[in-house]
């Protein structure tokens, strides 16, 4: 898990960067972003603050946020797998429609066969 924090309070931006030493990361690079102001725009965000509708209220232990990031990170994995799964289904539903095809035609093919066979003699 590899983690980036961009707040707008230094207060906060200095004690997530203590709380998450050896998960920090660039922004670049992060798979999540800790954030202190509300962000639609990138799932990777992770909101904190006071408000309802936040991903970690203030205020919060070491461990807590730790178990709330290790929680959004697997959630973040879990879509990830999902949408590669989904991907090599369909690849594989292709391959199978193909070969269907295949069979089909090979089938219509000998059985026009057989029928011509009957009516030349």
């Amino acid at each position: 898990m590899r983690v980036a924090v961009e707040c707008k309070s230094p207060l906060m931006q200095k004690s997530l960067e203590l709380f998450l030493g050896k998960y920090l990361s660039s922004i670049k690079n992060c798979d999540i972003l800790i954030r202190d102001v509300k962000c639609f725009d990138d799932e990777r965000c992770f909101y904190i603050s006071s408000a309802k509708d936040a991903d970690l209220l203030k205020p919060f232990s070491k461990s807590q946020l730790i178990l709330a990031l290790e929680k959004r990170y697997k959630s973040l994995n879990k879509t990830k797998i999902e949408e590669e799964l989904l991907e090599d289904e369909s690849l594989e539903f292709d391959i199978l429609q193909k070969r269907i095809e295949s069979l089909t035609q090979e089938y219509q093919a000998n059985i026009l066969k057989v029928v011509r066979a009957f009516y030349e003699k």
